[in-house]
């Protein structure tokens, strides 16, 4: 197919990591981490690991949105849709997440309505469609679909359309990489930065990184071709700065019209990630003009204390710090059809490409 062969031709791959190894200073290791579940998914899917030079170690990071939301939030989730007359609305990654005692699959098996979704505005003519329902769309992820989220709200109160409202969980990109590079721990020296975020945000964000951190960056695509290009840039860098691999879509001012739109409907709030806690001003809240629309303060949601399975690593993953493999529970007690925790879960979860492509052992 015209414009995604190019991406994949086998031989510009293998020249580019031939001009990787002739790159790399083989008295050094590089540990580049790898923002993006997107990007987790297509070096696992094309083998992109097995034709990199040795000393090149590349980390799974927090850019699975489903991955990162917390217990807490699945449990408010089912907790709403629980109620009376509600019907959670949400996109289909979500179901399987499992809570603190249950996930929203089971709670649809046990007759609640949860209802599967393609897109915000789905929801909205949901909602609309019935009027006698309040329906709950379930806004988690990041700059790349908050702008929709933002749109649905702004567009059920121009429409009168009442019975429509978001659980926010959405969460920032900047925010959580200012706090993973302060952790030394990771010895982190290089980000393959998300061209999806990026094409919303631009680049501009992250330039705190190369700036006080030191630590080099590149905004990629999601080919293989754009990932092996991204590293061999990463490698080449003589200075610490952010470069646009991924040109054919980023622009370094973003998409003023979509970060316009999470402005209007959103304020910055701290947010609760899962295995890395609370990180202040990561996350956003819905502002008060659209108060109407907010799950949280329309709704008396029942608050437990939420619980996470303690031998569940997903946390840990997360961060960086940990590979599926050093989990216990990995490709035995969890697999895809019985999750123990939400990266198994996730088309984009590390866990799940660790299973789905082979790497067991």
């Amino acid at each position: 197919m015209k414009y995604v062969d190019e991406f994949r031709d086998k031989k510009l791959i293998d020249k580019l990591a031939r001009e990787i190894r002739e790159s790399v200073d083989l008295g050094r290791i590089y540990r580049f981490m790898e923002v993006c579940g997107t990007h987790t998914m297509a070096i696992f899917r094309f083998g992109l690991k097995n034709i990199l030079p040795a000393n090149i170690e590349l980390i799974s990071g927090p850019g699975c949105p489903v991955c990162v939301t917390p217990n807490g939030y699945i449990d408010e989730a089912i907790s709403l849709a629980a109620m009376k007359d509600v019907v959670i609305a949400t996109f289909g990654d979500m179901l399987r997440v499992p809570g603190s005692h249950s996930s929203l699959e089971k709670e649809r098996a046990r007759g609640a309505a949860v209802k599967i979704v393609y897109s915000t505005m789905d929801a909205v003519a949901l909602a609309k469609k019935n009027p006698e329902k309040e329906v709950i769309f379930l806004g988690i992820g990041f700059e790349t679909t908050i702008p929709t989220v933002a749109q649905s709200i702004i567009a059920a109160k121009r429409g009168n359309i009442h019975n429509y409202s978001v659980l926010c969980g959405h969460k920032t990109m900047p925010q959580i990489l200012r706090a993973l590079v302060a952790d030394r721990d990771l010895n982190i020296d290089g980000f393959l930065l998300p061209g999806h975020v990026s094409a919303v945000i631009g680049v501009r964000p992250y330039g705190f990184i190369p700036d006080r951190y030191g630590i080099r960056c590149v905004v990629a695509g999601f080919e293989p071709v754009d990932i092996m290009q991204a590293l061999l840039m990463l490698v080449r860098q003589d200075r610490p700065r952010v470069e646009i691999q991924y040109t054919r879509i980023i622009r370094k001012g973003g998409n003023t019209l979509a970060e316009d739109s999470i402005t209007e409907v959103f304020k910055r709030s701290a947010s609760v990630w899962r295995g890395i806690g609370e990180v202040k001003k990561s996350g956003l809240a819905i502002k008060d003009r659209y108060s109407d629309f907010d799950a949280a303060r329309k709704f008396d949601i029942k608050k437990g204390r939420s619980k996470e399975n303690k031998r569940c690593i997903c946390g840990d993953v997360l961060k960086g710090s940990k590979t599926p493999l050093d989990c216990s529970l990995f490709a035995k007690a969890c697999n895809p059809e019985y999750p123990v925790g939400a990266c198994m879960v996730s088309s984009e979860g590390t866990c799940a490409a660790y299973y789905r492509y082979g790497e067991r052992s």
